[in-house]
């Protein structure tokens, strides 16, 4: 009995350190980027708190870097977002209420929705990590070269596939469809290089969110529905896909029109 009053105490003990060191992780990177006003030290930083992927044998490197993409993706879309907040030349007010929100995204991440390993979770984090890790990107895509943005594309796409196919246990084509999804994320970041839109977060300029994350999240969504309906069934039936299909169309084609006819200023693009 009082062996067991030990090992719960050490749990409880261990889940306050897991909570205090993520917790510390998030505004440690906030404070990097107040003080040195640039995103490398806090990316560095993110990095560092990943030291235990490659706290193993050599040989289990590569595995541990995939399965641990996802969660890099989210971490240094964060730093990016904070970078573009506290650069940005909104007011005092603004900026703080951008960064406190982002923080308190980013330890809700850390804290409830990563360690989670249920499919519908796995699901939700992928789709997470596609989102801020799009927008993320293009949120610095104009100082890259173009081939660098069809790659991260490509690295983001081949990760939340990835994730997600690795919750199905009987697929037996991760790698392929990975592959593919990764193939076709980098041919929508090609075109969104030339021909992409973003909307200002509460009116600040300098803080962007590029509309082709909604997009790719939408026609991802799609991708996910086609998918999982025919693991389960088989086939597609039609009804499996097609409110997913009028859903995204109206993300991407309705609602700019809408807008435009409303008087609200949307300009058209990825």
């Amino acid at each position: 009995m009082e062996f067991l009053k030990i090992l719960k105490r050490r749990s409880f003990l261990s889940e306050v350190a897991y909570v205090i060191l993520n917790i510390t992780l998030a505004i440690g990177v906030v404070l990097l980027i107040r003080a040195i006003e640039s995103p490398w030290p806090a990316i560095g930083l993110v990095l560092l708190s990943k030291w235990r992927v490659l706290a193993v044998r050599p040989r289990y490197w590569f595995a541990n870097v995939q399965s641990n993409l996802v969660d890099l993706i989210v971490s240094v879309s964060f730093v990016v977002f904070l970078y573009a907040s506290y650069t940005s030349p909104a007011t005092i007010g603004q900026k703080s209420f951008i960064i406190i929100v982002l923080t308190l995204l980013y330890v809700g991440w850390l804290l409830f929705l990563k360690p989670r390993s249920k499919r519908s979770y796995m699901i939700a984090q992928a789709a997470v990590a596609q989102f801020v890790g799009v927008a993320g990107l293009f949120m610095l895509a104009y100082d890259f070269p173009l081939i660098i943005t069809v790659l991260f594309m490509w690295v983001i796409g081949y990760s939340v596939a990835r994730h997600i196919l690795s919750s199905y246990s009987e697929e037996t084509h991760i790698l392929f469809l990975s592959q593919l999804w990764g193939l076709i994320l980098a041919e929508i970041g090609w075109l969104a290089y030339h021909w992409t839109v973003g909307y200002s977060v509460l009116g600040v300029d300098g803080v962007l969110l590029p509309r082709v994350a909604l997009t790719m999240l939408c026609v991802g969504f799609v991708a996910w529905k086609y998918y999982d309906a025919s693991y389960h069934d088989k086939k597609i039936r039609r009804n499996d896909i097609m409110l997913p299909i009028l859903f995204t169309f109206g993300i991407i084609v309705v609602l700019p029109l809408v807008l435009n006819l409303l008087g609200i200023g949307v300009a058209i693009g990825i």
